[in-house]
């Protein structure tokens, strides 16, 4: 009676509440929050007010999260949802542990290692785009709806039908179209337009919705509502997994598609036998501060670590800052050479992770790392020998595996949401769909997204990360919790495809090397290095001191107009709260506290958790 008295309550929040949308909250600057007692934050104001709502009704951070990630498949439904999956890093106060939830998606039975080949031209991959992203073969099973019910049968206080009430009502009632909402299926509208069940939702008489107007969606609260009804088993045995099985197997075509659409070959038991891992985290020891991040099949944990660890041996807090810069992408670039040598699933792929993380193979790359860039216009470093370092007997390798290098795909729809409750609890969660829009095929008569996900494999084999059935592509998603030297703890990460790695690592060394604070971590330019020839910068990056200073060390940078939407909290041993999201990134995202204390000022809060130096030039 209790768990059903807060779900309507938190409906009744919903449906009477200001409709805030991203863009408003940006605007007003309520990007930074202090105060005490639970926070949340996210790219999109309804979600952290569901969130926030949660907390002040009794529920925890687990609960908070679920309910918020499922609002976010509301009003962010081209970056998460239901059609799915994603990884939780959670850390329990009382027993001062952390777990991750593995809510990836997974190979359907009948995959091959032909996957992407382009049937009519024998030896040749299909285009990446539209073929590939937007086909039923690159769907892989969901995985979030079993791993919000985990989450809330394990950890939490509420069960799944009072997580999910809230956004069924967002769901019901609508929210406010944003521009981001317009521009993401702006930028895909040829792919959206291909599906006649995408192109009713998102595309009404062909155009977009108006901003300012108001979106609902009636089908995905039917199907929150048949979840909250039947339960999970709903999803992976019932009506729902009919229609997923269906749409992946004949895609909901639109007369007027303007490429061919391959089907997929998922089957109602490959939804059946799904399951979420509960795995330990990775650990990353770096200037005394514990990072707790996502270990296989997510390559984020382990590649962030392998970063620090190189960068560990340089004090990147004195002399030149662009040098210091320079030596953190180096970093990178060795540490993804052999992140796409080595890692995939562990289920699946003999990891040499003993020695790629040992000191002694550390120190031999850390070697490699030059005093200006590589001068070749499309370098990329080759992998290290891990193996004279790997002291257990397990990897079955023995010599450098032979490995084809294809591109490196950076799938932008995903999410980042991290929580916190009165009881010290945390959770940092990464969701995705893959690329914006993941599949662009709307399940028809139930108003979600498929992901396309199995566009993580690498279609060149031989390759640790090949297509294999029942196999989970390799992630690069992030979600981390630092411990710092007097106990803060800090939640954050960020969506981006790989580049959340370099987003993850840049926040880091934010904090601790350079003193900035939570919030100007966040909104900091970033800086992105993934074993290519040139360097990926936003902000404007490239024209400031600190730009021009690289590019005089020989750094091609190029760039783009925004990576990654990162959030993030923090939280003293005390239980003081700070909650900070991005300011313009994604439109700006909302970070509320529960008892908030100056609520637009800085507060008394430590500039980082460094050692107090100042923030680079261009960078407030």
């Amino acid at each position: 009676m209790l768990k059903r008295a807060l779900a309507l309550a938190l409906a009744v929040v919903v449906c009477l509440g200001v409709g805030l949308s991203r863009a408003g909250l940006a605007q007003g600057n309520l990007v930074v929050a202090t105060g005490r007692g639970g926070a949340v934050a996210t790219v999109d104001g309804d979600a952290s007010r569901i969130g926030l709502e949660v907390l002040r009704r009794g529920g925890n951070a687990i609960d908070a999260a679920i309910a918020t990630a499922a609002a976010l498949g509301v009003t962010e439904p081209f970056s998460t949802g239901i059609g799915g999956g994603g990884f939780m890093v959670i850390y329990f106060k009382e027993q001062d542990r952390v777990i991750t939830l593995d809510g990836r998606e997974q190979a359907p039975a009948a995959t091959t290692v032909d996957l992407f080949q382009d049937p009519s031209k024998p030896g040749q991959l299909l285009p990446f785009s539209p073929n590939r992203i937007s086909s039923g073969a690159a769907v892989g099973v969901p995985g979030a709806p079993l791993e919000w019910a985990e989450a809330l049968n394990r950890y939490g206080t509420l069960s799944l039908a009072a997580a999910l009430e809230p956004a069924i009502a967002l769901a019901q009632r609508g929210f406010v179209v944003d521009r981001t909402f317009v521009q993401q299926i702006e930028q895909n509208q040829a792919r959206l337009g291909a599906f006649s069940s995408t192109r009713a939702l998102y595309l009404p008489k062909g155009q977009p919705p108006v901003i300012g107007s108001r979106f609902k969606n009636p089908d995905l609260a039917k199907t929150y509502g048949l979840l909250a009804e039947q339960g999970v088993n709903a999803f992976y045995r019932g009506d729902i997994a009919a229609a997923v099985v269906h749409t992946v197997q004949r895609p909901p075509v639109a007369a007027t598609a303007p490429f061919p659409v391959i089907p997929g070959a998922m089957t109602l038991s490959d939804l059946d036998r799904y399951g979420v891992r509960v795995r330990p985290p990775t650990v990353t020891q770096y200037r005394g501060h514990t990072l707790y991040s996502m270990g296989l099949p997510s390559s984020g944990g382990i590649t962030t670590g392998s970063i620090l660890r190189l960068l560990e041996g340089f004090d990147l807090s004195r002399g030149d800052r662009a040098q210091a810069w320079h030596t953190v992408i180096e970093a990178e670039r060795l540490a993804f050479a052999d992140r796409n040598a080595y890692l995939g699933d562990p289920e699946f792929v003999d990891v040499p992770l003993t020695g790629l993380q040992s000191q002694g193979f550390t120190q031999t790359r850390r070697t490699q790392m030059g005093d200006r860039a590589p001068q070749e216009p499309d370098f990329r470093a080759t992998a290290g020998d891990p193996l004279p370092f790997q002291q257990d007997p397990s990897p079955s390798l023995t010599s450098l595996p032979s490995v084809a290098q294809g591109p490196q795909q950076s799938g932008l729809s995903t999410t980042h949401l991290v929580t916190s409750d009165r009881w010290g609890n945390l959770v940092s969660y990464t969701c995705t769909l893959e690329s914006t829009g993941g599949s662009a095929m709307v399940v028809p008569g139930y108003g979600f997204i498929l992901n396309n996900q199995l566009t993580d494999f690498d279609p060149i084999s031989p390759h640790p990360n090949a297509p294999e059935p029942y196999k989970r592509p390799r992630s690069s998603m992030a979600p981390t919790i630092m411990r710092s030297p007097n106990g803060t703890l800090v939640a954050f990460g960020s969506p981006g495809g790989s580049t959340i790695i370099t987003t993850v690592v840049g926040i880091a060394i934010n904090l601790i090397d350079f003193g900035l604070s939570l919030p100007e971590a966040i909104s900091a330019p970033r800086i992105s290095q993934r074993n290519t020839g040139s360097t990926q910068v936003d902000s404007q990056l490239e024209q400031t001191p600190l730009g021009q200073g690289l590019i005089g060390l020989g750094h091609r940078l190029t760039p783009v107009a925004e990576i990654g939407a990162a959030v993030g909290l923090a939280m003293t041993p005390d239980g003081a709260l700070l909650a900070a999201a991005e300011p313009s990134r994604r439109g700006g995202g909302a970070a509320l506290v529960l008892a908030r204390s100056g609520w637009l000022s800085p507060l008394p809060w430590p500039g980082g958790l460094g050692r107090g130096h100042d923030s680079l030039p261009g960078e407030r």
